[in-house]
């Protein structure tokens, strides 16, 4: 983003000098200034609305491949909304297709490229209802739907679509999708065992069984005082829990455990984001503290490519990029500017939920009440 100040040359003309804005850094923008968006900062930027806002999403693997990085780029998405009524709500399954770079814009009127068989593996996902129940979902059937269509801009309404299982343990209300008051995580080592919370401090574990059917445990895990507002599960260990008490001056929002090193990363109502080390977990102290946002953490994730680069949103409308690895330049610091703040992107108004894509580098997807954003820093 960038902000215009006025100055005046040698002649005495006056001209604009842009500037780049940092939110908690350069002063607040007079009511006849504006953001302008700065497309050097982005080797990609792209952006959609769904009929009704999408505060929950994840992405979908596909059979294009892990770690590509040609364009035009291709993913999958599914996303609950957040309609005015409840019984107006969708579960959305998502394609988009010639994904081009910024310099390549006029290309876009490509043809789609090619895309790869459907996977014989199910594609399941699982979505919390605000009755208290969550529900596990098949995607195959309309991910083979869309692959089917022609053309642009294609919707098909699969209004007869029923889950493949149900769970009305839950006794807590909430959103659809919503990451605050239900989570629901697969185990990415042991296929068929996920687990569920809920607002009344409630986590149940689910396992799949012979032929498919899907049992819950009876007695929820105790242990949670409020509510538990994220799960995640450690990649490294199939055998891994822990506890921090007090991580934050107020409720911890999100977690995020690193695929690579045995981190977790927290965000809270506080505004600021931690990384916990499992080895020094015991001292109850974090090994990186950021403060860049003015308000409580929304959503975290590690990126599935870069060892210490984390990306996050908040209700200040921020989302920020950060590697721990880097360190104090004199040459390249900015006062009031973390050093590890590698990247920030606004635009868009109530940041739910960000993601990496898992199987292309750098790709970072981000959804609003505004809308849906999609893309790769320039410095990625």
């Amino acid at each position: 983003m960038m902000e215009e100040d006025e100055g005046s040359d040698a002649a005495g003309s006056s001209k604009k000098k842009k500037k780049v804005y940092i939110p908690g850094v350069s002063r607040p923008l007079r009511e006849d200034e504006e953001w302008e968006f700065d497309p050097e900062a982005y080797r990609m930027y792209h952006s959609f609305e769904t009929r009704w806002p999408c505060l929950s999403f994840d992405t979908i693997d596909d059979e294009l491949g892990d770690g590509r990085s040609g364009f035009p780029l291709s993913c999958d998405l599914v996303g609950g909304t957040q309609a005015e009524k409840a019984m107006s709500n969708e579960l959305i399954v998502m394609r988009l297709s010639n994904l081009h770079p910024i310099e390549d814009e006029e290309a876009s009127d490509s043809e789609d490229i090619d895309e790869s068989p459907d996977s014989k593996e199910p594609k399941m996902h699982a979505a919390a209802l605000n009755q208290g129940k969550v529900t596990l979902w098949n995607l195959t059937p309309a991910l083979q739907e869309i692959s089917a269509m022609e053309g642009r801009d294609r919707v098909v309404k699969r209004p007869k679509e029923r889950p493949l299982f149900s769970f009305v343990g839950h006794q807590a209300e909430g959103y659809a999708l919503s990451v605050e008051l239900f989570r629901f995580v697969m185990d990415p080592v042991l296929t068929g065992r996920l687990a569920s919370g809920d607002t009344r401090n409630k986590i149940y574990l689910w396992t799949m069984v012979e032929g498919g059917q899907w049992v819950v445990d009876q007695q929820p895990l105790a242990g949670h005082k409020k509510s538990v507002e994220d799960l995640c599960w450690s990649p490294p260990s199939d055998a891994c829990t822990c506890t921090v008490s007090n991580a934050h001056e107020s409720d911890v929002n999100v977690i995020s455990w690193n695929k690579f090193e045995p981190l977790i990363a927290s965000g809270g109502n506080d505004g600021a984001i931690k990384v916990w080390s499992l080895k020094t977990m015991q001292y109850n102290e974090p090994v990186a503290r950021f403060r860049q946002h003015k308000a409580p953490i929304t959503s975290v994730e590690w990126s599935p490519y870069e060892t210490t680069t984390i990306m996050a949103s908040g209700e200040d409308d921020q989302v920020t990029i950060w590697d721990l690895a880097l360190e104090a330049d004199s040459a390249d610091e900015i006062d009031g500017v973390p050093p590890q703040l590698l990247f920030v992107h606004m635009g868009q108004s109530e940041v739910k939920e960000v993601h990496w894509h898992k199987q292309i580098p750098h790709f970072a997807i981000t959804t609003a009440l505004s809308g849906f954003n999609l893309f790769i820093p320039s410095n990625l």
